[in-house]
């Protein structure tokens, strides 16, 4: 493998990958490593770009304006615009709050998308 070039002095020329006994390399059982990822204990939250968590005032405030747009966009659609009502009417924060903890502005969005395409379609 090695000629004169490449090992001028004949000395041995020892492999810079360590091995064992075997001359395998020492692998960890894919099974004890997986184990061992899936017992750190690591939040499965993912918050977007670090953005604050909303307070209810602000989520108070957002909705009514999330409301008072779409209401704006469908104002030639009055059945439209009578649900939006009867949504904003019977919407409760606590209940909202609790269904969706720690949410950010656009996790807001996302959840009211959802809950109000229903009534807009």
């Amino acid at each position: 493998m090695f000629n004169s070039v490449n090992n001028p002095f004949n000395r041995a020329i020892s492999s810079s990958t360590s091995s064992d006994s075997g001359g395998k390399r020492q692998k960890e059982d894919p099974k004890k490593e997986l184990k061992k990822y899936l017992e750190e204990d690591e939040p499965d939250e993912v918050r977007l770009g670090g953005m604050p968590i909303l307070t209810e005032d602000e989520i108070k405030s957002m909705v009514n304006s999330y409301i008072s747009k779409l209401k704006s966009e469908n104002e030639d659609r009055p059945k439209v615009v009578e649900k939006l009502d009867k949504y904003l009417e019977k919407f409760d924060l606590e209940k909202f709050m609790k269904r969706n903890p720690n949410l950010t502005s656009p996790d807001f969005y996302m959840v009211m998308y959802n809950e109000t395409e229903g009534i807009i379609k």
